[in-house]
């Protein structure tokens, strides 16, 4: 009986170490998302500024994991940098930097209420950038929906 009781708590034991384990691996799978790829979206929305450490922060990212699929979503100030001739504080345009990012597979998504309500024009933008609807819900809906991680440089 005593051995009968032995083999029953050791295989308890052993089932809640599974289950344990299998919960810590749970958020990890969670951001890898479909097909263990992790996804992560940027946030830009506060001008020239924040996107030139972007333009590092991408860059570092992807040498570092370079298999991340990356979103970036500009609204408010944060348009600017995808705006035709923009340029950083140096005179740098930022043309040759997105087009570099988005050659290795960064997507660039533009809010259209930040368009419109400061009254630039789509054909304005660099031809990387795509515009959706509203720049928090791409955001909220790739987090919620497609298991984005969120990143504000």
């Amino acid at each position: 009986m005593r051995r009968a009781f032995i083999r029953a708590s050791a295989a308890l034991a052993a089932i809640g170490l599974s289950a344990r384990a299998a919960a810590q691996a749970a958020p990890a799978a969670a951001s890898a998302g479909k097909g263990g790829r992790v996804k992560v979206v940027y946030q830009l929305s506060e001008g020239i500024d924040q996107a030139v450490r972007a333009m590092g922060n991408l860059r570092n990212h992807l040498n570092g994991a370079p298999g991340t699929r990356i979103v970036v979503v500009a609204f408010g100030y944060g348009v600017d940098f995808l705006v035709e001739g923009a340029k950083d504080a140096r005179g740098n345009t930022f043309d040759g930097p997105v087009g570099a990012l988005a050659s290795a597979g960064v997507e660039f998504r533009v809010c259209r209420n930040t368009l419109t309500a400061r009254k630039i024009s789509e054909s304005s933008l660099l031809m990387e950038a795509k515009v959706v609807p509203a720049g928090v819900v791409e955001i909220a809906r790739l987090q919620a929906e497609e298991g984005y991680a969120y990143i504000k440089p």
